[in-house]
């Protein structure tokens, strides 16, 4: 696989890299983010492999990831048409203003406008919803992003971080109304954070939504810093922020560190290249602070895990799901006639009863 074998995002005609470049950590303003101008080296290194697809946020390094990723493009136009850029509203830049975030028509008009401004372009090409407020009418921030496509300033609409029954309820709402649908999801999503797996991910699947994991390495625990036998704190700036891996986080660390060994990979190549074979997934988001880890983060691209290994890390960390998802799985093995799966893998339990059956 390589950064241009490109898949189409959701039920659209959007082509994107299997992997994202995430740009949340463009930018020192958080104390913990890269330089600008290694900002743009990761960047220029992304697209000089056949990437096409950039991730950012209008809070992320309080809008500085956003300006630096428009500077890098400014003097370069034709460019700017031949890649994907993608920027999240929601977030509140502005102290004492109510209106300044959040998913009403007027914090949405506003913070596009920003955006672009920074981002030094006319337009995105997918508005994210950053998260969920119960408090706004899905009917007013979906037809405020309906009318910002129709106006040429948006190409496409997703969510990230919206509850399932959010997303479904908005997603039928735009179908009814024959506003502009919402193609993708992103979401949380790693070895050791599966419970998208309940609700999100197979509620995008029936609905004909791509799913953007972000946090593949769940802040670098999957990254190979960490295993159960070393000792001594391990050497991050960001252990402060995301504290250490628990007991039972270890359980999976170990596993995959052991599959990497057999591979002969980084243990984050093979956590990104089990994330990407995911059912329903359709491109990772990736980020990296330094150069050296963005490209050890694209050796995923290279890693290719048996069944048997595949196996293994899915067994150490399948997650606890709550009803109705544990039934589901539990029940879907009597639905084989009808073609039921669970994860995507066909069912291997016959029915109850068969044709021909005095009882049937």
């Amino acid at each position: 696989m390589a950064l241009d074998s490109y898949v189409t995002l959701g039920r659209s005609g959007l082509r994107v890299s299997p992997f994202t470049l995430g740009a949340m950590t463009f930018g020192e303003d958080h104390g913990w983010g890269s330089s600008p101008e290694e900002s743009r080296n990761i960047l220029g290194a992304y697209l000089d492999r056949g990437g096409n697809s950039i991730d950012t946020a209008n809070i992320y390094t309080n809008g500085h990831s956003e300006k630096i990723i428009g500077d890098y493009f400014a003097g370069r136009h034709a460019l700017r048409d031949r890649v994907v850029i993608g920027t999240k509203f929601f977030g509140n830049l502005y102290e004492n203003d109510p209106n300044g975030g959040g998913p009403g028509r007027k914090a949405i008009v506003q913070q596009l406008e920003n955006s672009l401004r920074r981002l030094r372009t006319d337009y995105v090409d997918i508005y994210w919803l950053h998260n969920f407020d119960p408090a706004t009418p899905a009917e007013e921030t979906l037809r405020a992003l309906d009318d910002l496509v129709s106006g040429g300033k948006v190409r496409y609409v997703g969510f990230s971080d919206v509850p399932a029954w959010a997303t479904a309820e908005a997603a039928t709402v735009a179908r009814l109304r024959g506003w502009t649908p919402i193609i993708a999801l992103q979401l949380e999503y790693s070895l050791l954070e599966r419970t998208s797996e309940g609700e999100l991910i197979p509620m995008a699947q029936a609905l004909g939504m791509g799913v953007m994991p972000w946090g593949p390495l769940k802040s670098g625990f999957l990254s190979g810093k960490y295993s159960s036998a070393a000792t001594g704190p391990v050497d991050t700036t960001r252990t402060q922020l995301v504290g250490a891996p628990s007991e039972a986080d270890y359980v999976v660390i170990d596993a995959l560190n052991g599959v990497a060994r057999e591979v002969g990979a980084s243990p984050a190549a093979v956590a990104l290249s089990w994330v990407q074979g995911r059912p329903g997934i359709t491109s990772t988001l990736i980020g990296a602070r330094r150069m050296d880890q963005f490209e050890a983060n694209l050796h995923a691209l290279d890693v290719v895990l048996t069944d048997a290994q595949r196996a293994a890390l899915d067994e150490v960390s399948a997650p606890a799901l709550n009803f109705p998802a544990h039934n589901n799985r539990t029940m879907a093995p009597m639905l084989q006639f009808a073609g039921a799966t669970v994860d995507g893998v066909p069912s291997i339990v016959s029915p109850l009863l068969r044709a021909g059956d005095a009882r049937y």
